[in-house]
């Protein structure tokens, strides 16, 4: 099983696919990857019939060209704390799990807020009887 920026590969799958595995890659992405390494890495591969020079070369060209896994998850998380900490809408709407690009939200928005939360009224608790006078 080949290793792609400490992410295990499918073995079974096309190697055009199989990158798509790792975050921060996808289906275009992979595409220009192998593009690039047309010479060397055929598309129609499977990941177990890699060798491993084919595989650190595809690692050594996402490792120093790509942001993936761990680096691109720490930017945009910093992105986000950036729009909280100097107090803009869309962080204000971040903190609030609410949705930050204008939609409406007296209705629908269930995705971002979540399950519905049904208020009921409660039991009602008996009093003790006053006393007459």
């Amino acid at each position: 099983m080949a290793r792609v920026a400490g992410v295990d590969l499918p073995k079974n799958k096309r190697i055009d696919v199989a990158l798509c595995y790792v975050y921060g890659i996808g289906r275009t992405t992979a595409q220009e990857i192998i593009g690039r390494l047309s010479g060397q890495v055929d598309p129609k591969t499977r990941v177990k019939d890699l060798t491993e020079q084919q595989a650190s070369l595809i690692n050594n060209l996402i490792v120093k060209e790509y942001k993936v896994e761990g680096e691109l998850r720490r930017e945009l998380s910093g992105h986000l704390q950036r729009l909280q900490e100097i107090g803009s809408y869309r962080g204000f709407r971040y903190r609030r799990n609410l949705p930050v690009r204008g939609q409406r939200t007296r209705t629908n928005a269930r995705t971002r807020r979540g399950r519905r939360k049904t208020v009921g009224v409660g039991k009602a608790v008996d009093k003790p009887a006053a006393p007459k006078a």
